[in-house]
């Protein structure tokens, strides 16, 4: 599939998202994990041709998980991004039953500032400076759910990394610096790496996902 690449240095977009470039600091951890996650996965397959592809590398689920537009019954649980576990998830198309997004997810007892440096940084060594980032203020008409966003878009890929902070104190959250100064942190934040390819992923920012 898409060949890591590191795109040209861009122009600072505004301040506030500098501050957010400068939280993210970018680690020396290499992203081979992720590489790994798609290696010979095709967009649109089948869950029974992804099971063959992964192999014993993946474990079905019972239950599908629902997420909105699509839902997950086939998961790996051996990826890591700059030495941060991640829970991977293949979603399936609800209308076609076709492989439509890849989504790696931190456990939430461990989503904290640290492990979203650590898995930005992996990203960044591999793909470069972001090609947009997104910053989402708390505020009543997101449920005052703050977020920061960063997307790549290499070859036949759309890669975004987002850290979002869903408690109702999100003013003082885990965006606000350190959740020991700041406020409380954990447990309700949400780390994720989505995988799509780009026909169903064309915005810079979009909209608060769908929370479970």
């Amino acid at each position: 599939m898409a060949k890591p690449f590191r795109s040209a240095q861009k122009p600072a977009r505004a301040p506030v998202l500098l501050a957010v470039l400068a939280l993210l600091q970018v680690s020396q951890a290499a992203a081979a994990d992720l590489a790994d996650v798609f290696l010979g996965v095709r967009w649109g397959e089948s869950s029974s041709a992804l099971l063959a592809v992964l192999g014993g590398r993946a474990t079905p689920l019972p239950q599908p998980i629902d997420f909105g537009d699509s839902y997950a019954q086939i998961v790996r649980r051996d990826v890591a991004l700059g030495g941060v576990p991640l829970i991977t998830f293949f979603q399936m198309d609800k209308r076609t039953g076709g492989l439509k997004r890849i989504q790696l997810e931190r456990q939430r007892h461990g989503v904290n500032p640290p492990a979203f440096r650590a898995v930005f940084g992996a990203l960044a060594t591999t793909y470069g400076v972001p090609d947009a980032t997104c910053v989402v203020p708390p505020g009543p008409a997101g449920g005052y759910q703050a977020a920061a966003e960063n997307v790549w878009r290499p070859d036949g890929l759309v890669i975004r990394a987002i850290f979002r902070d869903t408690t109702i104190e999100a003013f003082e959250g885990c965006l606000s610096g350190d959740p020991s100064i700041a406020g409380p942190c954990g447990l309700t934040g949400q780390l994720l790496v989505r995988i799509s390819p780009p026909e169903a992923d064309g915005a810079s920012c979009p909209a608060p996902p769908r929370l479970r």
